[in-house]
């Protein structure tokens, strides 16, 4: 027999409506709710965020009613805005949940008509739970009130009023998440929580009043000032409130009312943050107006300023409150015009950005990458470089900013509008994730917790959209306006600018010369004339590489306006587009290649070395990509370079035009070590080492060339062999951007050979080689230098490996003997150079050590190099090369240790100061602290010198004073801090303390 189908059942599953705990269905039927009848409620539970959690609260809130259940139950069935508000509110927020519990009856509060209260209204409560009445000093413009209630009561009072107004918004807006309510919008959700805590402040200072003068009127006058968000109106459900005091007058009892207020506040409702006063946390609490007065006059930062853009009378004294804001708001818009207002303002934004770890840069959406502060910062600049000139900026709210930076033409409207929408949503992100449990956070759950997430999404009101579940939208969205921001940031500064020198958009506003001025220096440029002719220039005419120079400036013009020097940066990519102009290419890298392009600017904008070797070698630009394994800059080997430089020089006949394909290739490695050594992917050590290899590869090519021109003259072999031999820095693989190549040269007749004419002969190939490499050229110098040659630069350019044989063996001096630790192959015959090097091995590494008469004379010459060699008008602090722990006092105390020991260590016969010195430590000639505080010194200075050269393109050894080339050097040094003081303070620390071991060991 058949058996007849079974009806199915007209109430939902547990499942079907989203609920999960395995009490859920027990839970449903205590509440009386598993029946046809409770229907929509079902359906409108299920739309909670957290349904179990919704749930769970409704059960615990029956059994807190008891019999005041079924009013409640009743209510629910034919109130739909009570439900919404409801379920939207405990479904949302467990710490809204408890509350509940707590106070069952208080859902009450949430029934009725919807209808925020007023800021009178949210007052008038607060005051009334603490049985306040208007103080005998009160008046229409003095809210001063004194409270009935103190103590630990007064603060139980007022923190349940408050969290029951809390609760009232929260539930508005919220309800629109579960039945079809009206929208909040996030400016009205905003304004009401800054209008409950200006009325929280003022119950707070009631119960001050009564506390501090319990026998009398309040004979002091204190104005309260909102600041920050609060003072914007834009505040958020958990959130420290900022705030001034200004008092007249200003003494211990103000200060004491005062400091009461902050203590009652922070206790009842929110922490109260003082802050943001003069002097910070150090300065006084409170103030009179003209002490504010003074101090924004004299002392005042450029943050301090901007934050006063958010400055609003909150409580207390408003009179007084407007008299400080109406005195100081002509200081805020004249900040602009700062000499430190650019690079405070810079280094306040990385402030920002090192604030957050690595790890939540992502999920972080107040301080990350395309956040709230991104669009805060963007706008409070605009505002502040705009307003003087234009009152209508004059207002507290981003929104309201935006709004009015459009209306001005200082932004695109579209440009305006999306980014509000975007802040709006992220706003609306950060008010549901404070909401769960009421605390204060901006961190987006991680991306494994599901649950949280899933969470957040529904409380949000993310729903399906036909490919993606709720989690699936909000995470599409928060990337989507991250990246929205990220984008706008960029040309919400440039692409007015760019508007007013080339027509993008036929119907855009475009800013007036002096606005255009006006923002191009507050972005950091000095000669913002001059850079607006670049932008001119870079899109000018109707060609397509205008219009795409037009698309890529903003964001190019961005990453400029973080490096040293944006004018010098912007002036050097105009001259390298030109240089490319043929090259299609070139724009397609940098539009394509995001990397290539943020790469480019960085070095641009940070060194005056590098932008004509690129123009010269643009093949670089290529590697600026990143790779398989990397950025591709990185890929190449120095060594394979060398021989390329080697190879390439031998295909030519003419000496000058082996050279020039020589320099070629040794310009396209400059180009590529120090673009890769600015943007921090290489150590001192491999720039050293790279710089050396390709220098002695010029060298090689150059002197090969010659020879095989000298062999094509003569119609035969050589008459004799030919070694360089490489002293200083070249001889011991560390050369820096600036370094001259020390360099002795060495002969040897071959067999049946005239002496006499093999010297000559080479003497005539040393002179070529160097006035080749010496020629004039726009490249850096190639400059020989043979002044370390016995007898110095009295004695013969060239001789016989026999000559310095019997020179080294009767006549070295001490100076010599010292020189010849860093003697090493260059070029040339490897079998020639390595027996001189065989051969001075007597003499630089004599049994026994040099003689103490020979250490003495050490001394005297260093004494004599420290006294006499310094440049005029040098500082011997931060001169890199002959100051105080600099490279010479490093490099001169690791000589003489190898003079006195190497007879003894073999593992001193090396010519790298860094290898010697750790050969020192593993023969334990030195502490492990001393070697340590060398090599810290050695680093330094070679980072810093380097770091000079970079920056300023040509030779130096002198650490400027503060100022911008300091900053610069910093920067490009990998000081990442952003204060080039820091930078400076490191490096007289770190010589200083060099220094003293100097003095130790030449002392011993």
């Amino acid at each position: 027999m058949v058996k007849p189908p079974t009806a199915r059942s007209t109430i939902p599953s547990v499942g079907r409506l989203g609920l999960v705990e395995p009490t859920a269905g027990d839970e449903l039927a205590h509440l009386d709710w598993a029946n046809p009848e409770s229907l929509e409620l079902l359906w409108a539970l299920s739309r909670a965020a957290n349904a179990d959690l919704a749930l769970r609260t409704l059960v615990r809130v029956k059994d807190g009613l008891g019999d005041g259940w079924a009013e409640l139950d009743a209510e629910l069935r034919t109130d739909t805005a009570l439900r919404g508000r409801l379920f939207g509110l405990i479904g949302a927020s467990s710490a809204f949940g408890d509350h509940l519990v707590a106070d069952p009856s208080g859902w009450k509060l949430l029934a009725g008509e919807a209808r925020l209260p007023s800021r009178d209204e949210l007052t008038d409560e607060l005051l009334a739970s603490v049985k306040a009445a208007p103080d005998d000093s009160a008046s229409e413009t003095n809210l001063v009130y004194r409270a009935g209630i103190t103590g630990p009561a007064a603060i139980a009072a007022l923190r349940k009023t408050y969290r029951d107004q809390l609760m009232v918004l929260a539930a508005s807006d919220l309800a629109a998440t579960v039945e079809n309510e009206p929208v909040l919008p996030y400016q009205t959700v905003g304004r009401q929580l800054s209008d409950m805590a200006d009325a929280a402040l003022t119950g707070a200072l009631a119960v001050a009043v009564a506390e501090i003068y319990p026998d009398g009127p309040c004979p002091a006058r204190l104005a309260v000032i909102a600041m920050g968000k609060c003072g914007a109106r834009e505040l958020n459900y958990v959130s420290d409130v900022d705030v001034v005091f200004v008092a007249e007058p200003s003494d211990a009892s103000t200060s004491r009312l005062a400091g009461e207020l902050m203590r009652v506040g922070s206790a009842a409702f929110f922490e109260v943050d003082a802050a943001l006063r003069p002097e910070g946390k150090r300065g006084e609490l409170v103030r009179t107006l003209d002490s504010h007065i003074a101090y924004y006059k004299r002392w005042a930062k450029t943050w301090e300023f901007q934050a006063l853009l958010k400055a609003r009378p909150a409580t207390g004294d408003l009179e007084l409150g407007e008299r400080y804001v109406d005195a100081l708001s002509p200081m805020v818009w004249m900040a602009s015009e700062r000499e430190d207002f650019v690079v405070d303002l810079q280094a306040m934004r990385r402030r920002v950005e090192e604030m957050v770890p690595p790890e939540l840069r992502e999920r972080e959406i107040k301080l990350g990458r395309g956040s709230l502060r991104d669009v805060e910062f963007a706008v409070q600049l605009l505002q502040l470089v705009h307003g003087r000139a234009d009152e209508s900026l004059h207002v507290k709210s981003t929104v309201d900013a935006l709004t009015a930076l459009a209306a001005g033409g200082y932004v695109g409207r579209d440009d305006a509008a999306n980014l509000a929408a975007s802040y709006e949503f992220l706003r609306l992100i950060e008010h549901r994730l404070q909401l769960q449990k009421l605390k204060r956070t901006h961190t987006l759950p991680p991306a494994d917790d599901e649950e949280a997430l899933r969470w957040l999404a529904r409380a949000a009101h993310m729903r399906p959209d036909g490919q993606r579940d709720a989690l699936g939208v909000l995470n599409a969205e928060v990337k989507r306006n991250a990246h929205r921001i990220r984008r706008l940031h960029a040309k919400l500064f440039y692409r007015p600018l760019l508007e007013s020198v080339a027509r993008l958009d036929k119907d855009a506003i475009r800013l007036s010369p002096d606005a255009a001025t006006r923002q191009l220096a507050a972005l950091g440029y000095t000669a913002p004339e001059n850079a607006l002719g670049h932008l001119k220039a870079l899109t000018g005419g109707a060609s397509r590489k205008g219009r795409i120079q037009a698309l890529l400036l903003p964001t190019l013009l961005e990453w400029l306006s973080d490096t040293p020097d944006p004018d010098a940066g912007l002036l050097a990519y105009r001259r390298l587009s030109e240089a490319m102009v043929e090259q299609d290419w070139f724009l397609r890298v940098l539009r394509d290649e995001g990397a290539v392009a943020q790469r480019l600017m960085i070095v641009l904008g940070s060194s005056a070395y590098i932008p004509d070797l690129l123009i010269k070698a643009p093949d670089v630009l290529r590697l600026f990509a990143d790779g398989p394994t990397g950025p591709r800059l990185l890929d190449i080997d120095p060594d394979e370079v060398a021989r390329g430089i080697l190879s390439s020089s031998a295909r030519y006949d003419d000496p000058v035009r082996a050279v020039n394909a020589a320099r070629s290739l040794r310009r396209h490695e400059l180009a590529r070590v120090a673009s890769a050594d600015v943007l921090g992917m290489l150590d001192v050590p491999q720039v050293c080492r790279a710089l050396s290899s390709v220098w002695a590869a010029v060298l090689g090519a150059a002197l090969d060339s010659v020879i095989r021109a000298s062999e094509a003259e003569l119609g035969g072999p050589a008459p004799a062999s030919f070694a360089v031999i490489g002293m200083g820095r070249l001889g011991g693989g560390e050369l820096g951007y600036g370094s001259d190549a020390d360099v002795l040269f060495v002969c040897e007749p071959k067999p049946g050979e005239d002496e006499v004419r093999a010297v000559k002969w080479a003497n005539s190939i040393a002179d070529r080689v160097q006035k080749l490499l010496g020629a004039p050229s726009t490249d850096p110098p190639l400059e020989v230098d043979t002044g370390l040659r016995p007898e110095g630069r009295n004695g013969p350019l060239v001789r016989t490996l026999a000559s310095y044989e019997a020179y080294y063996r009767q006549w070295a001096q001490a100076w010599e003997i010292q020189a010849l630790l860093r003697a090493h192959t260059a070029a040339g015959d490897p079998d020639l150079a390595l027996r001189f090097l065989h051969m001075i091995d007597e003499t630089r590494y004599p049994e026994g050590g040099v003689s103490e008469q020979a250490v003495r004379e050490i001394r005297r010459i260093k004494a004599r190099v420290d006294s006499e060699r310094l440049p005029r008008g040098a500082d011997p602090a931060t001169h890199t090369k002959l100051g105080r722990g600099g490279l010479a006092d490093v490099e001169w105390t690791v000589q003489l240790i190898q003079l006195r020991h190497a007879h003894d260590v073999p593992a001193l016969h090396n010519t790298s100061t860094l290898q010697t010195l750790d050969a020192i430590g593993a023969a334990e000639l030195m502490s492990e602290t001393d070697i340590e505080l060398l090599r810290e010194a050695w680093l330094t200075a070679t980072k810093a010198r380097n770091a000079l050269v970079l920056v300023r393109g040509k030779p130096t050894d002198q650490l400027p004073g503060p100022g911008r080339v300091l900053s610069a050097v910093a920067q490009v040094a990998g000081w990442n801090s952003g204060d080039a003081g820091e930078f400076l303070d490191n490096y007289l620390r770190v010589t200083r303390r060099a220094k003293a071991v100097v003095e130790h060991t030449f002392g011993a």
